[in-house]
């Protein structure tokens, strides 16, 4: 796991800070700059919980976001399917999500395209691929697949919380900015 990124759990923070700041403070220098690098390498990887990114999408990844005539028809469905690759989880989860993006395709009237996505993703969406549309692409790489803790879909409730805020400032000043430009 990366320390890089990483969130220690908040009480054992608390304790560790503590005492790298007071050898920092004593030791100074190389031996302080030792005692932090010894710190970080011998806190046990049950300490260390990984922090989830802000939730990013861009469509269709590497596929057409539509066709040539409806440039963002199935859009939408691989926005969804985003939000929950974002996530992570399961092998099972990953497994539904993928084919709910199939059904998502074929309902917009393209059953040959959501059968070309579906094996796309089965093959390029392996969270074991170190690519920008891996499962789980919020967490740090090799996260794997591992049902999410309690604290980690309180993580996700947050981030999906403060990107609703962020969606409805958005959409209320382009409603401000239209009727701007219609008078």
């Amino acid at each position: 796991m990366s320390i890089r990124g990483s969130l220690f759990h908040a009480s054992t923070d608390r304790r560790i800070a503590t005492y790298m700041a007071e050898n920092l403070a004593i030791n100074g220098g190389v031996a302080g700059a030792t005692t932090l690098l010894v710190a970080l390498l011998f806190t046990p990887p049950a300490v260390v919980a990984a922090e989830l990114k802000p939730f990013v999408s861009d469509g269709c990844s590497s596929f057409p976001n539509g066709t040539i005539s409806h440039q963002s028809l199935w859009v939408s469905c691989c926005i969804r399917h985003d939000l929950s690759y974002w996530k992570g989880g399961t092998y099972e989860e990953r497994l539904k999500v993928d084919q709910a993006l199939e059904q998502c395709v074929e309902k917009v009237g393209k059953p040959k395209v959501a059968k070309l996505m579906l094996a796309g993703v089965r093959v390029g969406g392996s969270p074991y691929f170190p690519t920008s549309y891996r499962w789980g692409y919020g967490w740090p790489y090799l996260r794997g697949y591992k049902a999410l803790s309690e604290q980690e879909k309180g993580e996700v409730s947050s981030k999906l919380e403060m990107l609703g805020v962020m969606i409805k400032s958005i959409s209320q000043e382009l409603k401000v900015s239209r009727s701007s430009a219609e008078k």
